[in-house]
């Protein structure tokens, strides 16, 4: 069955498929740049949202294994920043698991559209982590820390931030040099959305 046949004709991204070493399945559709109708190309990167949460997880996973870092360990302890009103005594465990009721910036349960968070805040001006913390650092908690689970992306920035400062690396970096690089994820990075 040819590809071309299951996918929408409207799709734009890349499929490659590997399998006992032989590809499968190629098949590079749309534009990189749609304003400028730059095709994609087997090499172009794309945004991975959320995807990017398993690589934080993976680094702090590691720091816990090296014993730099453990579970119940808070933020109070880990960060010297103004917490605000975000409970210092939440735990990495609880950042990782979604329970720990951080005010999260896009709280899908009251925001439909994505891109409405970037209109006061433009998310090209993001050089690094901590350019996330105005977006919700002053909100008050969701609920109380362990109380449910509650999908949190300001949970992972701020694990971003213990990573960043146990090892005394920006994050992306981290993940670059103990993640990516080792594990030959040469097309793999954070990069800048402008």
């Amino acid at each position: 069955m040819d590809i071309k046949e299951i996918i929408d004709s409207d799709f734009r991204g890349n499929i490659y498929v590997v399998q006992d070493g032989k590809v499968i399945i190629e098949n590079v559709s749309g534009f990189a740049d749609l304003a400028n109708e730059i095709p994609n190309t087997l090499e172009t990167k794309f945004a991975s949202a959320s995807a990017g949460k398993v690589f934080v997880a993976v680094a702090i996973l590691q720091l816990i294994e090296q014993g730099k870092l453990n579970f119940d360990d808070t933020l109070g302890k880990l960060l010297d920043i103004d917490l605000h009103d975000i409970d210092a005594d939440v735990t990495v465990e609880q950042l990782l698991n979604h329970t720990s009721g951080v005010p999260d910036y896009f709280d899908e349960s009251i925001m439909d559209e994505y891109e409405d968070l970037w209109v006061d805040f433009p998310n090209y001006k993001i050089r690094h982590n901590n350019d996330l913390l105005p977006l919700f650092i002053e909100k008050p908690m969701m609920y109380p820390k362990g109380e449910k689970f509650q999908y949190n992306n300001s949970g992972f920035v701020l694990l971003a931030s213990i990573i960043e400062k146990v090892t005394g690396m920006y994050f992306d970096k981290y993940l670059q040099t103990n993640i990516f690089d080792i594990c030959g994820m040469s097309g793999t990075g954070y990069y800048a959305l402008d």
